[in-house]
């Protein structure tokens, strides 16, 4: 990495984004943060070191004018965009019946929609700096989980980073899909039965992927609790 490289996170105003932001921060990253939270935004931004070091650009992923204008926001503040972080996402309860269809409707929009819509807004930018797209998956997205929507819009997002990376491949482009297990975040509403992993341990994975000598291109880092079943 070379120093004061830029670098967008979608779903950054808590959890696993939060921790990235802070992780990418330290290692000497520029940060435009995006998510639908204003305030939230706004503080982690001050946290990171305001406006010569990181934004904040409320973003509604589903919306391809919030990403062109997410991009956008990115290079007029900093000239340049080095990895994306496609990291937006929710999920629903399991059971075919459980979630009304309103829920699912905009689960599948913002957790596949909008992490395409993200990285193609951002592709000619990462072109140009010969960059990393990274993508939120999940351990669900490697196996259906009974009654889980969410687990199949996360096999699309695995789809989806094999089909960014060959589309890609020539061009110098990294991509690197991140899968972790059950995480301790907002994402869950009741407290996991096992020690979880923490958002900070997925942030390192992303860190760890970034890292690496441009020759390697770490296309996925699947991590779980080492209590995780399954």
């Amino acid at each position: 990495m070379a120093q004061d490289d830029v670098l967008i996170i979608t779903g950054a105003s808590t959890g696993i984004g939060a921790a990235t932001a802070r992780a990418a921060a330290a290692a000497g990253y520029r940060l435009v943060l995006a998510a639908r939270s204003a305030d939230k935004l706004t503080a982690l931004a001050e946290e990171l070191g305001g406006e010569a070091r990181a934004i904040a650009v409320p973003t509604d992923v589903t919306s391809w004018e919030d990403n062109e204008a997410l991009v956008q926001a990115a290079l007029d503040a900093f000239g340049r965009i080095d990895a994306i972080f496609a990291n937006a996402g929710f999920g629903a309860s399991r059971g075919w019946l459980e979630e009304t269809p309103e829920h699912w409707r905009d689960m599948v929009l913002t957790n596949v929609l909008g992490a395409a819509y993200t990285v193609r807004a951002a592709i000619p930018a990462l072109k140009e700096s010969r960059g990393h797209v990274f993508l939120t998956g999940s351990v669900a997205g490697r196996r259906p989980l009974t009654g889980s929507l969410y687990s199949a819009t996360k096999h699309a997002v695995h789809a989806m980073g094999e089909a960014i990376r060959s589309d890609l491949n020539d061009t110098g482009v990294r991509t690197t899909i991140i899968a972790p297990g059950m995480v301790e975040t907002p994402f869950f509403t009741d407290k996991p039965s096992i020690e979880a992993l923490q958002p900070e341990d997925v942030a390192a994975a992303v860190m760890y992927a970034i890292s690496q000598p441009r020759r390697v291109d770490v296309n996925e880092v699947l991590l779980r609790p080492t209590a995780q079943p399954g």
